[in-house]
């Protein structure tokens, strides 16, 4: 388990008291690169706060499709396992671990108990609302409502900026499992992107961005 030096360095904004509760009450977690964090239809009993590493959110339908909906970074936390803890429902989403990651789990007693107790653990709360939400519109408007290129190029711009470089390892079948399309489609997209100078295919399954223009 984090140190309480380690939680302020984390969180330099949470109390004393908040850093001591989580170190004494909350537990720490590592998962490996590809493994599942949170199931649909799972039920919650601890809050879900990254640490380290990075975790992707799919929303999956009733056939077991899956559709990439947003990043979750460390700092962060799963909003949806705050609001279906609280409210002991089951999960809407699939987390994944996009790489080796370590997460905090606090137990669902202490989150409502926090709520009224630190108003640092309030704003925490409500910022991860807010910022989840922002992210959640953000896909919508640039998938729901735009053609398949222009939603390959959100996905890459989205990539690009979350890993923080411009040499991208892609995988055009998880791509397409991603974007609810199919792998020639996506094949296709990625060498028009090629040809027309907004990436270049490197080795090893790799490419480097160079300009993505997504409107």
């Amino acid at each position: 388990m984090y140190t309480e030096s380690d939680i302020r360095q984390l969180f330099p904004s949470f109390e004393a008291e908040l850093v001591t509760g989580i170190v004494t009450h909350a537990s720490m977690r590592t998962y490996k690169e590809g493994e599942l964090i949170m199931k649909t239809g799972q039920y919650f009993r601890s809050v879900i706060i990254i640490v380290n590493g990075l975790v992707k959110i799919f929303r999956e339908d009733e056939e077991g499709n899956e559709y990439f909906m947003y990043y979750l970074q460390p700092g962060q936390a799963c909003a949806l396992s705050m609001i279906c803890a609280a409210r002991q429902q089951m999960s809407q989403l699939k987390a994944i671990a996009s790489e080796d990651t370590e997460v905090i789990m606090v137990p669902l007693e202490y989150m409502d108990k926090w709520m009224h107790a630190h108003k640092t653990w309030y704003y925490f709360v409500l910022e991860n609302y807010r910022a989840r939400f922002q992210e959640l519109i953000l896909t919508i408007d640039h998938t729901a409502f735009r053609k398949m290129d222009e939603r390959l190029l959100f996905y890459l711009k989205r990539q690009q900026e979350t890993l923080k470089t411009d040499i991208l390892t892609v995988n055009h079948t998880e791509i397409a499992k991603e974007l609810n399309s199919s792998r020639e489609v996506i094949s296709r997209l990625m060498k028009k992107l090629d040809e027309n100078g907004a990436i270049r295919s490197l080795k090893n399954h790799q490419v480097q961005i160079l300009h993505l223009d997504i409107g």
